[in-house]
């Protein structure tokens, strides 16, 4: 498995993988294949340009992509210490292989060695039993949760809130 920063050559596969997701897992995010799948491919290639501010990161198997997770840094004076993680994503064929481990671990080095940083928060939606032993085991601890945060066809799911400080094991 190869892991590096995605480019806008890699937006249509993404954009594959990304739609697939939110079609399969509708309450593991907060957009939906209804808010995204309109989205022209253009739109992606620039979030992927070097200097568009966002960072997300690929593994790949050889010219496929088996997973991709975002990393960025909050921008406002008073926030600039922490970074987050977000739409983290493993395609099927390449789950329960360490991919999400491995993907976790770039995005934590990567935000790990941005200047100032203290901690790194991500969400993950309740009863995704899966990514919060992950993020445990990484360094991230529970500290909160938002009842209700998404409504997915008429059912409500609560939210998640986890923290690592930032260069934790």
């Amino acid at each position: 498995m190869h892991l590096r920063r995605l480019t806008p050559s890699d937006a249509s596969a993404y954009q594959s993988l990304r739609l697939a997701a939110l079609r399969e897992s509708p309450t593991a995010f907060s957009s939906s294949y209804e808010d995204e799948c309109d989205t022209p491919l253009s739109v992606i290639e620039a979030h992927m340009a070097p200097d568009s501010g966002r960072n997300r990161f690929g593994a790949f198997d050889g010219e496929a992509l088996a997973g991709v997770v975002g990393v960025g840094r909050e921008g406002a004076a008073k926030l600039r210490h922490k970074a987050f993680v977000g739409g983290m994503v493993v395609a099927p064929a390449w789950r329960n292989k360490g991919v999400g481990r491995q993907l976790l671990a770039h995005a934590l080095a990567f935000a790990d060695a941005l200047p100032g940083v203290r901690q790194v928060t991500l969400t993950i939606t309740a009863g995704n039993a899966a990514a919060l032993a992950l993020y445990a085991s990484m360094g991230f601890r529970v500290f909160g949760q938002e009842p209700r945060a998404l409504c997915v066809d008429g059912v409500f799911y609560d939210t998640i809130y986890m923290l690592r400080e930032a260069g934790a094991p």
